[in-house]
């Protein structure tokens, strides 16, 4: 690479300066400082910047003087390196970012036909065209394991529940049948009988789940539970249980995601458990800023913590499959070192404690291939998460307790928080795209469910270790948050239940996938049925009732009406609703209350908890509608990482985001009180919460007023009254972070570049076309700026040390370096002024 060299740039008292605010950026003492001055006049160069990095390098190189002073830089960095085995040029010493590669495959089957008729007339037609002895070799298939016990009581406890929910939803629909004027006989009633059949069948499998959950709590113990209260596990971890503690991180907030690793790993350390342990960042992070900040993070993390041979830091450089794909990236290069695999999320929080059971757990169950955590969520000050925080906390364990009872092990996996057996995960859990053309095809979105099915389907279990303590993670911090987040799990769930009816799905993880789109589909359907309702209401208020709808009709139809039956029937449907919230409370108060506030304040936490849920739900329904239609539409959706900050929603967001559901709350407001004044108070709950959808976002998205209400002891946590070490760590070094580098302080700050110099891989011998085409790319990318650079030229400079150091070195000796490179007329600044010097001790 062709580089400018001014001559006589020595004598240049300017040049001369340059030098100097170069070497205040690192940490030299006296001493070393006199040695590298006299190294410099020993070189005798002309160019004060190059006979500089010539000074500090350990072996000389004409061509890349900048790139060969890296290693020195490191060191005075006090960053910690490794040998590798995998040298840079010009005999660099690597840092281990990662251990040494152990490929194993870890290959996708593809799904073949979904359709299970053509799936069977394929089979026919591929049996008649075999002989009898090719039928008897080829199609044996391999003997099914055993049934266990939990296995028979698990498919008995189902049917009872399917029984359960058939059993309430026929009588309900009996009642609003009866409620109806024509009593289901017009074909508007019948419609909304069988969208009444659908939202009640859905509701009852929520209120049966929760009831069976309370009585599980109620009595204390499941002889089925997968837990330490029931297990007799070891006191100590095997030593052939190694496991890998890995978060997938892309585009998160780094102060965030590295307090709470942290506060993981000191916990396990604490444990006394270290030795089983290792800890990657997968990283598909594709912002230059906040690359070069988790690079940083992640050498500050393993200096803080004197650990340079368990943290590892993996940055993809092709991001395909998402999530998916960064732990498959993961299993093929280090998969096969470790018996398990714990997954965090980026806001995931585990004890040392848990983590351990989680794997004593797994030495204890061999058929087990994944045991599933029910996180707690904490963190959060919004009044939206707050109430989403208490909400979980509260009605959580009935649920969660009320799943396992039905499910057993064959139950939810949701993606972090969890232990996976790694070589099952590997040989059958990679996964294919969804085959087919238009919408709901290609990569799998919502990867958890299909993982936890496709384990199942090879004969592991999946549990839920729901009384396990040390689990944590964190909520939205406001309804437009929490609404984008569902925005992806509504089309990934979509996506998911086009393998309802796949090859070798147990009955139970199909009907997974059918919950997970009905949490969605029951939107459009519920507002298809209050559509239909005011429709109705309109037919029998604008038209004169039709007594003699059929020809040759001898006796009219008289519609009746029955106030008392309906409010019988909406009171009915309340108590589905509300009861479980009772329940959890009651079985807090029985227990100890003192953790939510005390008894009086938790159940008004729960009344307001209830109203304010009340008032989300028409908001929600309009907006699941339209993530419905856009997704069968093909409208894409975007993957974009949630905000891990208590972030507060704007009445301009607010007002943006929910002016069609206003305008359409008003008007609706306005047609049922011209259709009837009376019914017009029965839909104020609905139309009401529309029209007031823009101030409830804004005001619960408030951080100062979800304080104003723990001060009150409201909606208050466990968590908060006494917070356990592993928050109150990840609190403290969230609090006491400092500013981390960005782009700039990559080519700018000397130990910042050097750190992002080690991590690329260096490519020397290139043709001469290559060549000059990188020396104009580095003398566009010092005349304009970073702001010229688009993010991928960042990406591929970053990632490539050679051109990273010369635009590094460029950039401290030309006159021509643009402004916002921090080197203009002041450049007699000090470092801390320019913003390109950080702590490196």
């Amino acid at each position: 690479m062709e580089l400018r060299h001014p001559p006589q740039l020595r004598q240049e008292p300017e040049a001369s300066e340059q030098v100097d605010a170069y070497l205040d950026c690192l940490p030299l003492s006296s001493e070393q400082r006199d040695v590298v001055a006299l190294r410099i006049d020993a070189h005798g160069e002309a160019d004060p910047m190059q006979a500089m990095h010539h000074a500090l390098a350990e072996a000389g190189d004409a061509a890349h003087p900048a790139y060969a002073s890296v290693p020195t830089r490191l060191k005075l960095a006090q960053v910690r390196s490794m040998p590798t085995g995998e040298m840079p040029p010009y005999g660099h010493t690597a840092l281990r970012f990662a251990p040494p590669l152990n490929r194993k495959s870890m290959v996708p089957r593809p799904w073949g036909i979904l359709n299970p008729v053509l799936r069977w007339v394929e089979a026919a037609t591929h049996r008649l065209e075999k002989s009898p002895q090719e039928i008897a070799g080829v199609d044996a298939e391999e003997p099914s394991p055993p049934l266990e016990p939990w296995r028979r009581h698990g498919s008995r406890r189902r049917l009872t529940l399917c029984v359960l929910m058939l059993l309430q939803t026929t009588l309900a629909c009996h009642f609003m049948r009866a409620v109806l004027p024509y009593h289901g006989e017009k074909p508007l009633e019948m419609a909304l009988l069988a969208l009444f059949a659908i939202l009640t069948c859905w509701v009852s499998s929520g209120f049966w789940t929760a009831l069976a959950g309370f009585l599980v709590l109620l009595r204390g113990s499941d002889p089925y539970l997968i837990s330490r209260k029931t297990t007799q596990l070891q006191d100590s971890i095997a030593a052939r249980s190694r496991t890998a503690i890995v978060m997938p991180i892309c585009n998160e907030d780094v102060t965030r995601v590295f307090a709470g690793l942290r506060a993981t790993y000191e916990s396990v350390a604490r444990s006394n458990n270290l030795q089983h342990f290792d800890f990657f960042i997968l990283s598909d992070t594709n912002q230059a800023d906040t690359y070069v900040a988790e690079l940083h993070a992640w050498q500050e993390l393993r200096k803080t913590l004197g650990d340079s041979e368990r943290i590892f830091y993996r940055h993809r450089r092709r991001r395909i499959k998402r999530k998916s794909g960064n732990i498959d990236d993961f299993c093929r290069r280090w998969g096969a070192n470790y018996e398990y695999m714990i997954v965090l999320d980026a806001d995931s929080v585990m004890s040392g404690d848990c983590l351990s059971t989680l794997v004593r757990l797994m030495d204890a169950h061999p058929d087990a291939g994944i045991i599933q955590t029910a996180p707690k969520a904490a963190g959060r000050d919004t009044l939206y998460a707050r109430m989403q925080q208490f909400a979980m906390r509260v009605y959580g364990p009935l649920f969660t307790a009320g799943l396992h009872f039905w499910q057993l092990g064959e139950s939810h996996y949701w993606g972090h928080n969890a232990i996976i057996r790694m070589q099952p995960f590997m040989d059958h859990c990679a996964l294919a795209p969804l085959p087919g053309d238009g919408v709901l095809v290609g990569e799998i979105m919502s990867h958890d469910f299909v993982e936890a099915a496709l384990m199942r389907r090879a004969g592991w279990a999946v549990w839920i270790a729901y009384d396990l303590d040390g689990s944590y993670e964190e909520t939205p911090p406001n309804l437009l948050d929490e609404l984008s987040r569902d925005r992806r799990w509504c089309q990934g769930n979509l996506m998911n239940f086009r393998l309802f009816l796949a090859r070798g799905i147990h009955v139970v993880h199909r009907v997974v996938f059918a919950t997970g789109v009905m949490a969605y589909l029951s939107a459009p359907i519920w507002l298809l049925f209050l559509a239909l309702s005011t429709a109705l209401l309109a037919t029998h208020t604008v038209f004169d009732p039709q007594y003699f709808a059929e020809p040759g009709q001898l006796f009219p139809s008289w519609p009746e009406w029955h106030p008392d039956k309906a409010l019988a029937l909406f009171s009915a449907t309340a108590t589905l609703l509300f009861l479980p919230k009772i329940l959890s409370v009651y079985l807090i108060g029985s227990n100890d209350a003192r953790g939510f506030g005390g008894g009086l304040r938790l159940t008004l936490s729960m009344l307001l908890e209830f109203v304010c849920s009340m008032l989300l739900a028409p908001v929600r329904m309009l907006f699941h509608t339209h993530f419905v239609l856009s997704a069968f539409i093909g409208w894409t959706t975007g993957w974009k990482s949630p905000p891990r900050a208590d972030n507060e929603t704007t009445w301009l967001e607010a007002l943006h985001r929910h002016g069609l559901g206003t305008v359409l709350g008003i008007l609706w407001s306005i047609v049922v009180y011209q259709l009837s004044p009376t019914y017009f108070w029965w839909w104020l709950p609905i139309t009401g919460s529309l029209a007031l959808s823009v101030p409830i976002s804004v005001i619960s998205s408030h951080a100062t007023l979800g304080s104003y209400l723990r001060k009150l002891g409201l909606f208050v946590i466990p968590e908060e009254i006494a917070p356990p070490p592993e928050l109150i760590a990840t609190t403290q070094y969230v609090q006491a972070a400092s500013a981390l580098p960005g782009f700039v302080d990559a080519v700018v700050n000397p130990s910042c570049n050097a750190l992002l110099c080690t991590h690329g891989k260096a490519h020397p011998y290139m043709p001469r076309n290559s060549q000059r085409k990188r020396s104009d790319f580095v003398n566009h990318a010092l005349k304009n700026g970073p702001a010229a650079l688009t993010a991928q030229d960042k990406l591929n400079l970053l990632d490539d040390p050679l051109l990273l150091s010369q635009l590094h070195l460029e950039v401290w000796r030309s006159k021509d370096a643009h402004p916002d490179w921090c080197l203009n007329e002041t450049s007699k600044q000090s470092p801390q002024q320019r913003q390109i010097r950080y702590e490196t001790s």
